[in-house]
Order: C-alpha cells, then sequence, then structure tokens
C-alpha cells in the first residue's frame, strides 16, 4: 500500500503573507507514543491555524476541549471548542470545517462559521524549543441550545465541556490554555457580551433614525402612452425583474436570502422585528450603506437552521440548531470569491491561466469558487464533468450556470413579454436579453438595449460592479422599467451630438485621445419599478453599458430617471443649500442647472480613456489596470469633467450663460448629499474628493458663519487641473497614483464635518425610498 502523502504547512513571512514555501507539518518522527513538533514551530516559521469557537445562546457557554497530553504545546489543558494548522494549498473555512468533524465529529456547512478576527500569537515555550509563530483565524459557531456531550465523537484521550465565558479569564489557572483576553483576543468576548446585551430599546431607536434617512417617495407614473400589447409584456417584465432581485440578494452574501426570508417572516413579531426588516430591506444586506457598511444587525439576529445528522444521533435530541452566520465586516469580494481569498491569491492563480482563462476569470459574468468548497456531485452539476481538487484550488463558473434556475426563470418571463409587445425594438430587447441570460454572452443583448426606442422602457441584466470591492470585475444583476418622457429626451439630445467635440478638447495630451466617440443615445423615463442592484441611495441616471468592446465600437447610451431627480431636488437638495450655502448664492441652487450637470455627468461616463495602450505597450483597458479604486476615480472624473463640458458648451454657445454660475453652486450643494452616502460607496468617495480638491485650490470657501460659497474667479482653472489628473491618471493606468489621490483626498476633512454636522441638525434626509405604487398595483392583479 502506497504512503499517504506528507502534509505540509504553507511558510508566511512576519505580515502573514505566503512565501511561497512550504514544509512538513511534522519532523522525524522520534517516539511512537509522542508526536514530534512541527518543523515550522521547531524553526519559528510563521503560519496560519484556525480557532473554532462553539457558542450556546441559551446558556451563555463556551465548548472547551481539553487537550491530549502527548501535545507539544499545553499538554492537558482546556483549550478552544476546535484548532488546528492550515495545510498548505487547503483554505481557511475548508480547515476550519475539517478540524470540527476531525476532532469533534461534527459536520456543519459554511454558513456555520462566523469569522470574527485574525489573531497573531507570538511566543515561545517548552525551554525554548517550541516556537508559535502563528496567524490564527478566529470563527464563532452560534447554537440555540448546547450539543449534548454523547453526540460528539471524540478523539481518544480528548473531553469535552460546556463552560461560561468567565472560567475562560482564569489565564492565571493552569487548567487552560493561556489567552490575553484583556488583548485582541479579549474581542472575542466583548462581541458575545455586546451581540447578547439586552439592549432592545436603544436598538429600536437607532434603527428608527437610520430608518429616517430616507424619505418615502411614492413612484406612479402615467401608463396611458402604453399601447395593450406592451401593457401585457409589462406584467411579464415586472416578475421577471422579482426574479433578478433573488440573483442580486445571492450575489451579496452567500446566505443573504436566507436572511431575507428569515427577517420578512418574523417581521410581524414585534415593532424591532418590524424596524429590522424595514431597513434590512432599503440595505438588501445587513451592512448599512450610509455607515461605511457597518453591520445594524448581528449573526444572533440571524436565521435558524435545523441539521439532525451533524453529529451521533442522540435519543430525544432533534440535531444542532444553530444561526446562518455573516461576518461584522461587509466581504470585499462579496459573493462573486470564496469569502476566505484574497487579492494576492487571485493573482497568483490567475499567473497560471491562459489568457482566455484569465479574460474569463476577469470578465464581468463569472464567479470564483473554490474545489474544496464543494461536493464532487455539486462539480459534476455545475460543468458537467467530474472534478477533482487540484493545486490550483480556484476555478470559474459563469453566470449561466451559477444563477441557473432564476436565469432560466428570467428568460422564460422575458420571452413571453417579448411575444406580447407591440414595440419591435422592444420585443427585440426581450428576446436577445433571455437568450443572454442562459448563454452567457451579453453583446447582443447589449446592442439592442442602445437601440432601444419604445414608450415602455427596461434596462436588465448584470451592469454595475461596485459590490465587487476587491476588483471592481464582476457585475450586479438589476432591472430599471420606466415610461419614457419623450419631451424631455428631445430637449437632452444636444449633449450626444457634442461627444466627440467633447473628447477632442478634453484636458488631457492628445495621445491619449480617441478619434472615434460615438454619439450616447439618451432617453428620460419616468422609473416604474426598479429591483436587484438598488439598494441604498437611489441613482438619478446611469450609463451603459460597462463593456469596453460596446464602448470601443458603439460608445455607450443613458437613461435618466427624470421623477428620481425631481424627488431628490426638492427634498434633500433644497434643504442642504439652505444649510449650507451662503446667502448671495442660494439662488443659485436650481434644478434646471442641477439636472444639466446629472445629464453631462452621464455622457461624460463615455469619454475619455477606456481601453488603453500600457507603456509596456500592452493592450489593456482602465478597469483592469486601477481594479478595487477604478469605480470611485470614474465617478469623480464623469462629475468633475461634466462641470468642465458644461463650461465649454456654454463657450461654444450651446447653453445659456445663466447656467456658468449656478451649475457651480448646484454642484457644491450636491457634493454635500453625495457625500452623505459614506466615503465606503464609490459616488460619495469620488465626491470627497472633488471637494478637498476644489477647497484646496480656493474655489470653494468655508465663511466664518459655517456656510460655503464657490469663488468664480478660481472654479474654472481648479476643475480643469483636476479633470487633467484623473483623466491621466486613467489613461495611464497607473494604479498607484490613483490610490494616493484617493488615500489623500477622499477623506472626511474638517470643511466637510462642519457641512455635515449642519445638515444633520437640521435632519435633511440623506436619500429617498421609492414606493412603487403603480407597479405593485400591476402585480396585485396578475
Amino acid at each position: 500500500m502506497a504512503a499517504a502523502p506528507e502534509e505540509h504547512l504553507d511558510v508566511l513571512n512576519a505580515a502573514g503573507e505566503k512565501t511561497g514555501v512550504s514544509k512538513p507539518r511534522h519532523a522525524p518522527v522520534r517516539s511512537r507514543t509522542r508526536p514530534s513538533r512541527s518543523e515550522v514551530h521547531r524553526d519559528g516559521d510563521y503560519h496560519r491555524a484556525v480557532h473554532v469557537w462553539i457558542y450556546s445562546e441559551s446558556t451563555g457557554e463556551l465548548l472547551l476541549q481539553r487537550r491530549a497530553d502527548c501535545k507539544d504545546s499545553w499538554p492537558g489543558q482546556w483549550d478552544i471548542s476546535s484548532a488546528g494548522h492550515i495545510s498548505a494549498g487547503d483554505s481557511s473555512l475548508f480547515s476550519a470545517q475539517r478540524e470540527l468533524e476531525e476532532e469533534l465529529g461534527i459536520n456543519l456547512p459554511v454558513d456555520a462559521f462566523e469569522l470574527l478576527f485574525v489573531f497573531l500569537q507570538e511566543c515561545v515555550i517548552n525551554n525554548g524549543t517550541y516556537t508559535n509563530n502563528e496567524y490564527n483565524d478566529v470563527y464563532l459557531v452560534t447554537t440555540l441550545t448546547p450539543i449534548p456531550l454523547e453526540a460528539f465523537t471524540l478523539q481518544l484521550g480528548i473531553c469535552v465541556v460546556m463552560s461560561t465565558r468567565a472560567a475562560l479569564l482564569e489565564k492565571e489557572s493552569r487548567e487552560y490554555v493561556p489567552y490575553d483576553v484583556n488583548g485582541q483576543y479579549g474581542k472575542l468576548f466583548s462581541i458575545i457580551e455586546e451581540r447578547y446585551k439586552d439592549n432592545t430599546e436603544s436598538r429600536s431607536l437607532t434603527l428608527q433614525k437610520q430608518m429616517n434617512r430616507y424619505a418615502p417617495i411614492h413612484l406612479e407614473p402615467d401608463l396611458t402612452s402604453l399601447s395593450e400589447g406592451d401593457r401585457e409584456a409589462l406584467g411579464y417584465i415586472l416578475k421577471a425583474a422579482i426574479v433578478i432581485d433573488d440573483i442580486f440578494y445571492e450575489q451579496v452574501w452567500n446566505s443573504n436570502k436566507m436572511l431575507r426570508d428569515w427577517l420578512k417572516g418574523h417581521s410581524e413579531s414585534s415593532s424591532f422585528d418590524k424596524l429590522k426588516w424595514a431597513y434590512y430591506s432599503i440595505n438588501k444586506s445587513p451592512w448599512s450603506c450610509l455607515d461605511e457598511n457597518k453591520a445594524f444587525l448581528s449573526t444572533a439576529d440571524s436565521a435558524v437552521k435545523l441539521l439532525t445528522y451533524a453529529t451521533k444521533p442522540v435519543s430525544g435530541w432533534k440535531g444542532i440548531e444553530y444561526r446562518a452566520a455573516f461576518p461584522l465586516d461587509k466581504p470585499p469580494g462579496a459573493n462573486f470569491y470564496p469569502p476566505d481569498m484574497d487579492k494576492a491569491e487571485f493573482e497568483l492563480w490567475k499567473s497560471s491561466l491562459t489568457d482566455k482563462e484569465q479574460k474569463d476569470a476577469t470578465g464581468f459574468f463569472t464567479v470564483i469558487k473554490r474545489h474544496d468548497s464543494l461536493s464532487s456531485s455539486s462539480l459534476t452539476q455545475l460543468d458537467g464533468s467530474d472534478q477533482t481538487k487540484t493545486k490550483d484550488d480556484l476555478f470559474i463558473v459563469p453566470y449561466s450556470k451559477e444563477y441557473r434556475p432564476s436565469l432560466e426563470k428570467a428568460a422564460e418571463l422575458l420571452a413571453k413579454a417579448s411575444a406580447c409587445s407591440d414595440s419591435p425594438s422592444l420585443k427585440n430587447l426581450l428576446r436577445t436579453k433571455a437568450n443572454a441570460f442562459l448563454s452567457n454572452d451579453y453583446y447582443e443583448s447589449d446592442i439592442a438595449w442602445m437601440e432601444l426606442d419604445s414608450n415602455l422602457d427596461l434596462t436588465i441584466g448584470p451592469y454595475e460592479t461596485y459590490e465587487d470591492r476587491l476588483f471592481s470585475y464582476k457585475a450586479t444583476f438589476e432591472a430599471f422599467v420606466g415610461i419614457r418622457d419623450d419631451t424631455a429626451t428631445s430637449q437632452v439630445k444636444l449633449f450626444g451630438d457634442q461627444l466627440q467635440d467633447l473628447e477632442k478638447n478634453l484636458p488631457m495630451d492628445n495621445i491619449f485621445k480617441s478619434d472615434s466617440i460615438s454619439a450616447a443615445p439618451i432617453r428620460v423615463i419616468n422609473l416604474l419599478y426598479n429591483s436587484g442592484d438598488v439598494k441604498g441611495p437611489q441613482t438619478i441616471a446611469f450609463n451603459l453599458p460597462n463593456d469596453e468592446r460596446i464602448v470601443n465600437e458603439r460608445g455607450t447610451s443613458m437613461v435618466m430617471l427624470k421623477n428620481i431627480s425631481e424627488a431628490k431636488f426638492k427634498h434633500i437638495l433644497k434643504p442642504i443649500a439652505d444649510a449650507c450655502i451662503r446667502e448671495e448664492q442660494k439662488e443659485y441652487v436650481d434644478f434646471e442647472p442641477y439636472y444639466t450637470h446629472i445629464v453631462c455627468h452621464e455622457c461624460c461616463h463615455g469619454i475619455g480613456p477606456h481601453s488603453i495602450t500600457l507603456p509596456s505597450g500592452k493592450k489593456s483597458t482602465v478597469r483592469r489596470e486601477l481594479q478595487e479604486f477604478y469605480s470611485a476615480l470614474e465617478e469623480a472624473k464623469a462629475d468633475i469633467v461634466g462641470l468642465w463640458a458644461l463650461n465649454f458648451l456654454i463657450k461654444k454657445g450651446l447653453l445659456p450663460k445663466s447656467l456658468s454660475q449656478s451649475m457651480y453652486v448646484s454642484f457644491l450643494a450636491s457634493c454635500f448629499r453625495s457625500i452623505r452616502f459614506g466615503l465606503e460607496e464609490a459616488h460619495g468617495k469620488g465626491q470627497a474628493l472633488q471637494f478637498n480638491w476644489l477647497y484646496e485650490k480656493g474655489a470653494i470657501v468655508l465663511h466664518s458663519d459655517g456656510k460655503f460659497s464657490v469663488d468664480f474667479t478660481k472654479v474654472e482653472e481648479a476643475v480643469e487641473s483636476l479633470s487633467r489628473e484623473i483623466l491621466t491618471i486613467q489613461a495611464k493606468g497607473d494604479k498607484p497614483s490613483a490610490q494616493s489621490l484617493l488615500q489623500s483626498r477622499a477623506t472626511l476633512t474638517q470643511p466637510l464635518r462642519v457641512a455635515l454636522e449642519k445638515i444633520e441638525h437640521m435632519q435633511v434626509p440623506v436619500d429617498i425610498a421609492p414606493i412603487f405604487g403603480t407597479a405593485n398595483k400591476l402585480l396585485a392583479n396578475i
């Protein structure tokens, strides 16, 4: 019989990064009764391990495991519920699952494990012969009640007990493995203590305050312009939009749909539960968009799952009931990548792929999975072939397979809508989009979307990449259903017609400019319904597609949501101006310049660098090179270049001179509005960058009364200088400069704090929460 392959551990540097070196887990065996210590402990190498704690809600106890007497480290002492090294090539989550099953006989799914923090333990014991330089991923598993001790399958010589947290504080006692509970490891206890405080009243008040930042707005656009066929198609489209919503919940986080259903099902249990559901519905996750993605719920609020076969059966016990866990910090990779994958691991894996595979890995419409997180049967279902775990642990799955059941349902609904519609261009869009959902090729449907000419307007599919905060590669699903405003659409045609001239005169080196910019068709609609990636602050316009192939060939198309813009101006921007703008400039804050700049902002997404040539001669894209800094910088570009473009068009006589001052003051008021979205959000971060740049250049002035004004003698030059800075960074694909610019300027400076405090004092809403009256009536009657 062949010997089992020897297990290795990855050697890390002091910062916790893999060095590319691995060592055998054990040194040569010297005794039959006592295992030898690991080579990494002998040599003092940094390495990684997992700590898994099991906590019982009902008793407030943690499960302790007694270490075997033969252990090299802390023999015979009470320790973590389960722990072990992460073997070379294994993931953290897989290791946590494996250790729990091997040591205690408990088989739990990924959603049972909550990563609380990473703890670096550095110590020397056993008279200097055992050096422990270990990065520990500390996980918590939360059960409703204690697991019966007879349910465990224990290793020889190991036993477990349930204990109150107080017992673990006895670090001077020789009975317990010593942890510095007054230092970083104390977070385990403080998190649990805070989570289970009886503070329902204070949490309710906090949630209500967070809810009050959104002004409810009823949207009931007129449907009389729709033909009979398009009215019938609308019913199927609205149903498809609901399916799209389901996909987005899944994209945000792996157990998000379960949490949604749990909170909704319990929303009538109490006023507190109703508030939890209401605020969750706005954010579409347990993380608050307006609070730098800070969690407003915890795993203690999460869904309860029952596993009847996770352990040995025990007579009279139904099985483990546990909370579906979610992390305190929103996963930067959302649910597009394994939760324990970091950027370095992705880049190392990507470098081993073929050019086509690299394109797929970084493409809009794929997710990245781990082999060790799926059973072989699951892998067979995903790609039609049996797969085994290899050293390259990551692999690519197209959206058409990852979200297959939902996309098949949505495709069927869109096909039915296409059969009903009277509009040739809408019929074509619905047909091609249904095909794209199943083929994962969105090129034809995006062209059809750009050519849409229908009173019933629809945007549906995977587009924006804001949720992917690791690389800004992966697109989230969304749907916008609206009624076209023909009068407003005809009024904004000017901007699309001027794109090539704007590109030609952009404030950047001519070598970076394109001579083939296509005019962006602009459609103005009144929003009827939206779904998917429409969480938190509501968009007032969007410029699509993001696919650089189409941008280069055909340009982009823009959709303006006029009724949303009107609601934000009335309920938010005007009150902000009253709070923050000096009296003599308040008259400049008007809907026309505010709305005109929105139009120009969206147009300016279509000009400037997109596909670029790097100094090495390699062809690339701005998005691919700037990665996580792309979205914020692109939003800042569209904003500031939009101001430059308005000034350019005014000087050409294509826009009225009355805008020359009002556009800057309206922009200033809008700055404060967007920054309130938070500096974790791309638009808020981009606005902070612009405000601080203009303030440093003297174009924005803070007066002694705490109010602001625009210095019209300096603002034009300041706008042009920032436009040049951003455009040049994009043209060069200069990620370090993008990072430096955002880190130095996209911050909450003292002038911004002055403005935000004034707005907070006046209790101005931060954004709106649409209520889709007309759409909901239609859905109720279908």
